[in-house]
C-alpha cells in the first residue's frame, strides 16, 4: 500500500486492553504496522461506559463515548475500536445523537466540547478485512496458517442489534470466518458463532457463564474445531477462565500477526497472558 494512500485512523485502545487484554492490543498494532495501517492512539481517552455507564444513567452511557469520538473527529479520523463492548458503546452513541440534535447539544454541553457525530466508529476486524481487504491481506502472508481448523466466535456486542453496528449478518456472521480463510487457515461451520459467553456475569454469576462457556467450546469441537477465535476481550476471558475442557480462544489478531510475519518471539509474547495453552494446536501444525 502506498504512503498516499496508507489508512489511518484515531485509535481507542479501552480499559481491557490495557489491562487483562494486552496482548490483544500488541497484536492489534502489530497487525496494522504489517499492514499499513496508521493506528494514532487518542490523547486522554476515557472508559466508553460499558454497561456499568448503561446502567447507570443514560446520558452518562453517551457523554463517555461521546466524548473519546469528539477527540476522533478532531483529530478527522474515523476512530478504530478493538474491543467489541466498546465498539457497541460508540456506535449506539452515534446512532442516537444522529436521530436527536437537541441531545446531541446536550451532550455537547455534558463533555464541554463540539461534537457534530460526523465520524465513524469502526472496529479492527472490520478495517483489516474491508479496508485494507482480503485480497491484500492474502497477498501479504507469510506463513499460511495451513490446517489449523478454527471456529470463528462473534459473540453479542460485535452484531447486535444489527441496526446499530451495522456489522454482518447477525445470525450468521462470516467477516472473521473470511480473514481466516484468507490467512490460511481453515475456520468451521458452526452452530455457536453468536451464542453470548455470559458477558459481566463473569464474577457474578460464574454458574452461568461455566455452562454458557463449556456450550461454546464443546460445539467448537463437535463441529472439528481445535480452537476459537475472537475479537472481544471479555469473550476471550470468559471463554478462557471458565470453561473446564481445554480449548484455547485466540484474537484474531494475533493469527494475523503470525501469518503476516510478526516475528516469533513476538507471537510467543502474545501466547504467555492465555489461560489455556494454546501453543500445543500450533505446534501440531507445524507453525511455531
Amino acid at each position: 500500500m502506498a504512503e498516499s494512500t496508507k489508512l489511518k485512523y484515531g485509535y481507542y485502545p479501552g480499559c481491557s486492553l490495557e489491562a487483562t487484554a494486552r496482548e490483544y492490543d500488541k497484536s492489534v498494532r502489530a497487525s496494522a504496522k504489517l499492514l499499513d495501517v496508521e493506528l494514532v492512539e487518542l490523547d486522554d481517552w476515557n472508559c466508553c461506559g460499558a454497561s456499568s455507564g448503561h446502567c447507570t444513567d443514560p446520558e452518562l452511557s453517551l457523554a463517555l463515548p461521546a466524548r473519546n469520538l469528539a477527540i476522533a473527529e478532531k483529530m478527522g479520523h474515523d476512530l478504530a475500536v478493538s474491543c467489541a463492548a466498546c465498539f457497541l458503546r460508540f456506535k449506539q452513541t452515534n446512532h442516537d445523537l444522529r436521530a436527536n440534535d437537541e441531545l446531541r447539544q446536550r451532550i455537547e454541553e455534558i463533555i464541554d466540547t463540539p461534537y457534530k457525530a460526523e465520524i465513524e466508529a469502526r472496529h479492527v476486524l472490520d478495517i483489516f478485512a474491508r479496508e485494507v481487504g482480503l485480497e491484500k491481506i492474502e497477498e501479504r502472508v507469510k506463513k499460511p496458517l495451513t490446517g489449523l481448523k478454527l471456529a470463528a466466535y462473534y459473540g453479542c456486542y460485535l452484531v447486535r442489534p444489527p441496526k446499530v453496528t451495522q456489522f454482518d449478518d447477525p445470525e450468521n456472521p462470516m467477516i472473521m470466518d473470511n480473514l481466516l480463510t484468507a490467512i490460511g487457515a481453515e475456520p468451521v461451520d458452526w452452530s455457536h458463532k453468536i451464542e453470548c459467553c455470559g458477558g459481566g456475569l463473569l464474577l457474578a454469576r460464574t454458574d452461568v457463564v461455566v455452562k454458557l462457556c463449556n456450550d461454546i467450546c464443546q460445539a467448537a469441537l463437535d463441529a472439528g474445531a481445535v480452537a476459537l477465535v475472537t475479537a472481544c476481550p471479555l469473550c476471550q476471558a470468559n471463554l478462557e477462565l471458565r470453561q473446564t475442557i481445554g480449548v484455547p480462544a485466540f484474537y484474531f489478531s494475533e493469527l494475523l500477526g503470525l501469518a503476516l510475519g510478526a516475528s516469533e518471539k513476538e507471537f510467543k509474547s502474545w501466547m504467555k497472558s492465555h489461560i489455556q495453552n494454546p501453543m500445543p494446536v500450533l505446534k501440531a501444525q507445524k507453525l511455531i
